[in-house]
């Protein structure tokens, strides 16, 4: 009995964690190197919509995307994990990612941008699908290079339309392309929000 009163005590104090899920890379000092070729280190910064902007800033993003954050991946206090990108003392872009929901689970979808915000790599961390070696592969990855949100401010997420034509989804993606697409939409959203517009002003 006392074994489970103290089980019980730990879950309901880590219950919080589970209440915002965030995004970061399981290995970044080999992540980095391999998404971004030639920088030589790296800082890690934590940003949520709620510390960024609130309520009024949930919903631009949400205007901009074209669909509702929802769940636990999307609340507002979800703490997003930015890595500054550097060569040398020269900051020279950056990665991000994104928890997403698929049709059999989690996707989280990293970023490399440089600095003016043109995707440099792609890359699929957690895939759950019955396409995750075509979604994972270099060359499904490698469409999405030299895009950028303009590329993806068509794209309507909940009709699953509009997306760059050079996009071409994997014969068994299903659901999953469009979740892979919704999810770098909202990247390069959230990365325009944290980022580039502050850079503006």
């Amino acid at each position: 009995m006392k074994k489970f009163i103290l089980t019980l005590c730990a879950l309901l104090a880590a219950a919080p964690a589970f209440a915002a899920v965030g995004c970061d890379l399981n290995d970044p000092d080999r992540d980095v190197a391999r998404l971004f070729p030639g920088s030589t280190g790296y800082k890690t910064r934590y940003v949520s919509v709620k510390q960024a902007g609130g309520q009024p800033l949930l919903e631009k993003i949400e205007a901009r995307l074209g669909d509702k954050f929802k769940g636990l991946y999307e609340t507002m206090d979800v703490p997003y994990t930015l890595y500054d990108i550097y060569r040398n003392k020269e900051l020279v872009g950056y990665i991000h990612g994104v928890n997403q929901k698929g049709e059999y689970g989690g996707i989280q979808v990293f970023l490399a941008l440089d600095k003016a915000g043109t995707v440099k790599a792609f890359y699929i961390q957690k895939l759950t699908s019955r396409a995750a070696k075509d979604l994972r592969s270099k060359e499904f990855g490698a469409q999405f290079e030299g895009l950028a949100l303009k590329d993806f401010s068509p794209y309507d997420p909940v009709a699953a339309k509009g997306a760059p034509e050079r996009l071409k989804a994997p014969s068994k993606a299903g659901k999953d392309f469009g979740a892979v697409l919704r999810a770098v939409k909202k990247n390069l959203i959230l990365l325009d929000e944290f980022v580039f517009s502050k850079k503006e002003k």
